[in-house]
């Protein structure tokens, strides 16, 4: 929505996908997480020509109810006019609504999935470092492949999800697509 070329700001949304115990053993016996999202907004600037740092917050839509917020800085060079590599440190907070949907179990879960109780308050979720290849398909629309290691801390390291079934240490890896609109009012 704003873009001066040194800061951006604008909206910002994820798609979360559902989980049960379906999904993995571990989770045999716990509440599902509907499918939903997390709809808000970002911005972005440069400090230098070749570091950018990011902040995000969003707010769980469906899936959950409360607020994310990430934040990232990533230094990058351009290989070709088309094609972008970053990487660099990412950390992630939570609020307590986002915490109890994934990571709380209460006295009823405990009970089926054999978890000893956990119920969590709002922190830090994460911190780590994160890398991307990003190909400037058109001028308004990007897209990249991902990869991100990430170490729970906080209200999530320990849940005892975590702590009897899983682990702290947690990599992704993904594809991402964006578009520009470009409007002004």
């Amino acid at each position: 929505m704003i873009d001066d070329g040194s800061f951006s700001a604008g909206l910002a949304g994820k798609i979360l996908f559902s989980r049960d115990g379906d999904d993995a053993d571990e989770l045999r016996g716990l509440d599902p997480v509907r499918w939903g999202g997390e709809a808000g907004g970002f911005f972005e600037f440069y400090p230098l020509d070749w570091v950018r740092a990011r902040a995000d917050l969003r707010h769980g839509v469906r899936a959950h109810s409360g607020f994310v917020a990430d934040i990232a800085a990533d230094a990058f060079y351009d290989v070709t006019p088309e094609v972008r590599i970053s990487g660099g440190p990412r950390v992630s907070f939570a609020s307590s609504d986002y915490f109890d949907a994934y990571y709380g179990v209460d006295a009823e879960e405990a009970a089926a999935s054999g978890l000893s109780q956990y119920r969590p308050g709002g922190g830090v979720e994460s911190a780590g470092l994160g890398g991307a290849v990003t190909w400037k398909v058109t001028e308004p629309m990007t897209a990249s492949l991902f990869g991100e290691y990430s170490r729970l801390m906080g209200p999530a390291a320990d849940s005892s999800l975590v702590k009897e079934r899983g682990s702290r240490d947690q990599f992704t890896i993904g594809v991402s697509t964006t578009y520009r609109f470009d409007f002004s009012m």
